[in-house]
């Protein structure tokens, strides 16, 4: 009797789990991870020869409430044509009756494993602003995230950021270009693959979210109350992880900007993430920050350090003019 290595079984037991995609265009090549309520894999479009992301339901479906809501998320990306969200190519249905979407295929790293060896805090505060960016279109097409995290964004080999897995997104109105595409959210229960994933029944309805990530009104359950604010307390949470994964005491402007965005009360937050964005831009030009009020000893570090070059080639020409003059007169 031959025996299998645990290497080897570990080989056949993930591929006996993997979907059959007999009779579709896309060939499997390997499991790169889940998210939502479905796995996802890498594949190859065999008409158009290039790599994609497929997302599959976990399982068969036999109420098909599951379906609704991944096809639920794949109208909600196909509506959200910009450059921080990736494009779906396609949609369809298993020989299983699990149901599938295709969308484009991205090489790069998620925002929690940056190197703070090596990503300095002005390229990430860079890509928070991007980040802040897509977020504000998905809010301008009535659309919350509700699981803004450093795990669901993607920073591509070429800059791109991308914001990921939106799977929980709440639909909260219908602009023109949606009617009648809108599927109820109800209190439906969702949870990622996240450890630290929320899942907890409330007096409200479901949690739906991540732990650390998630605004309290959103911790509560009180769907009715979210809006756009949840998701800049989540962005608030993202800033903030990257500021104390730098190591060493964030500077005070940036604290302050977190703070915030991550305010207990609603009203207390930035009105949108487009405001949040540009207050990051205020720091990075050495301007003013809202959420930072400065008195004058305040004001007059940041007017140096903006322009400390200037200030450093002045005072060395008086050093220089004043010793020269010195010498001269000796």
């Amino acid at each position: 009797m031959n025996w299998l290595s645990d290497d080897a079984i570990s080989r056949l037991q993930v591929a006996s789990a993997m979907p059959d995609f007999a009779g579709t265009r896309y060939r499997l090549l390997e499991r790169v991870g889940s998210g939502g309520m479905g796995v996802v894999y890498l594949a190859e479009d065999s008409i158009l020869g290039r790599r994609v992301v497929l997302k599959v339901l976990d399982f068969p479906d036999v109420s098909g409430e599951l379906a609704t809501r991944l096809l639920r998320e794949v109208h909600i990306l196909a509506r959200l044509e910009h450059p921080g969200i990736v494009p779906v190519h396609d949609e369809g249905t298993l020989t299983d009756g699990r149901v599938f979407y295709a969308m484009k295929f991205v090489e790069g790293r998620r925002l929690d494993q940056l190197d703070a060896r090596k990503d300095r805090l002005f390229d990430r505060l860079r890509i928070f602003q991007r980040i802040c960016d897509t977020v504000a279109f998905a809010h301008a097409h009535g659309i919350l995230h509700r699981d803004l995290k450093p795990g669901n964004v993607m920073v591509g080999s070429f800059g791109e950021v991308l914001v990921m897995d939106w799977g929980v997104a709440k639909i909260i109105r219908s602009t023109p270009e949606s009617a009648g595409e809108c599927v109820s959210d109800g209190n439906a229960t969702h949870a990622t693959d996240s450890q630290t994933t929320a899942l907890l029944e409330t007096g409200h309805g479901a949690v739906l979210g991540t732990v650390g990530y998630m605004s309290p009104e959103q911790a509560r359950g009180e769907i009715e109350n979210l809006d756009a604010r949840s998701d800049i307390f989540s962005l608030g949470a993202i800033l903030q992880y990257l500021l104390t994964n730098l190591g060493g005491t964030p500077l005070r402007p940036l604290s302050a900007i977190a703070r915030k965005a991550m305010a207990p009360d609603r009203a207390s937050r930035y009105a949108s993430s487009i405001a949040l964005g540009q207050d990051i831009g205020n720091y990075l030009d050495g301007l003013p920050v809202s959420a930072y009020p400065e008195n004058i000893f305040r004001k007059l570090a940041r007017w140096a350090s903006r322009y400390r070059l200037a200030i450093v080639l002045v005072l060395t020409y008086l050093v220089v003019r004043a010793l020269l003059l010195l010498w001269f007169r000796r």
